[in-house]
C-alpha cells in the first residue's frame, strides 16, 4: 500500500505536468486562432517553435486542438491519481481502463512527435512536457497494475521480475532517449 501511494504521487506529478503544459498550449493555440501570425512565448528558436507546430493540420487531428484532448485526458489521469494518493479505492476496472487510456495517449504523443520532427519540422516544448508526463504516468500504471494486466502466471512473473530489477524503468528511459535522439539527429546532426 505504501508503494502504491508513491506510485500515485509520481502519477499525480506526471499528470499535473501534463495538465499545466496542455493548458498553456491551449492558451497559445487560442492566441493563434485570433491571430495566425502572433509571436508566441514558447517560440524559442527555429526548431522549438510552437507557432509552426500549432499552425499545422496535425495539431487539430480530430477537428479541434489536440491540446484540448490532452488537457481532458491529463485531468482524468490526475483525478484518478489523486483518489489513489489520498487513500481512496480505485477499482481494478478503473485502473486498467485509465491505463489503457494513458497508453493510447502515449501512442498519440509518439505519433505527434514523429509528425513534428519529420513533417512539420519543429518541436513544441509543451508537447515535450506532455510526453514526459505521459512516460511517468504510464510507468506508474504499469507498476500499479502489474498483477492485473495478464491472467497468465508466467507473464505476471516476467513483468514482476522486470519491475523488481528496474528493467521497466530502463525501457521507459530508452523510449525517452530514442525520441530525444531522433529529434537531435533530425535537427542538430
Amino acid at each position: 500500500m505504501k508503494n502504491s501511494k508513491k506510485l500515485y504521487a509520481w502519477m499525480s506529478f506526471g499528470a499535473a505536468l501534463g495538465v499545466v503544459a496542455a493548458f498553456w498550449q491551449t492558451l497559445e493555440k487560442l492566441t493563434l486562432i485570433k491571430n495566425k501570425d502572433a509571436v508566441l512565448q514558447c517560440n524559442i528558436s527555429k526548431v522549438f517553435s510552437c507557432s509552426n507546430v500549432l499552425n499545422s493540420h496535425q495539431a487539430s487531428v480530430f477537428g479541434f486542438p489536440n491540446s484540448i484532448m490532452c488537457l481532458i485526458l491529463f485531468v482524468i489521469f490526475l483525478s484518478v491519481a489523486l483518489v489513489g494518493l489520498t487513500g481512496g479505492a480505485v477499482s481494478k476496472k478503473m485502473r486498467l481502463s485509465v491505463q489503457g487510456l494513458s497508453l493510447f495517449t502515449l501512442g498519440f504523443a509518439l505519433w505527434f512527435l514523429y509528425q513534428s520532427t519529420y513533417n512539420i519540422g519543429a518541436i513544441c516544448i509543451f508537447c515535450v512536457a506532455c510526453f514526459t508526463g505521459l512516460l511517468i504516468v504510464n510507468w506508474a500504471w504499469l507498476r500499479l497494475n502489474v498483477n492485473d494486466i495478464s491472467k497468465n502466471v508466467n507473464t505476471r512473473k516476467k513483468l514482476n521480475n522486470m519491475i523488481k530489477t528496474g528493467a521497466d524503468l530502463f525501457i521507459w528511459i530508452v523510449i525517452a532517449l530514442v525520441v530525444v535522439g531522433a529529434i537531435l539527429f533530425q535537427f542538430y546532426i
